[in-house]
């Protein structure tokens, strides 16, 4: 599960970088930037299911740090 989370966080960067790097090089004339923010939502709302089904499977536990 660890490595699947940390590669969902490196999708999530990637994309991240990307969209920065559409903004930069395009100035604004494509949709590739929208695009790629689009898809780092994306990866991050299947990550958010993704812990929260886990989580409920009993896949992952709490640690039991109280906030």
């Amino acid at each position: 599960m660890k490595i699947i989370v940390a590669i969902a966080f490196i999708l999530i960067i990637a994309s991240l970088g990307s969209a920065l790097f559409f903004l930069m090089r395009d100035k604004g004339t494509s949709n590739r930037t929208v695009h790629a923010l689009a898809l780092r939502v994306g990866f991050s709302i299947v990550l958010f299911l993704l812990l929260l089904l886990a989580n409920r499977l009993g896949w992952i536990q709490p640690t039991g740090i109280a906030y």
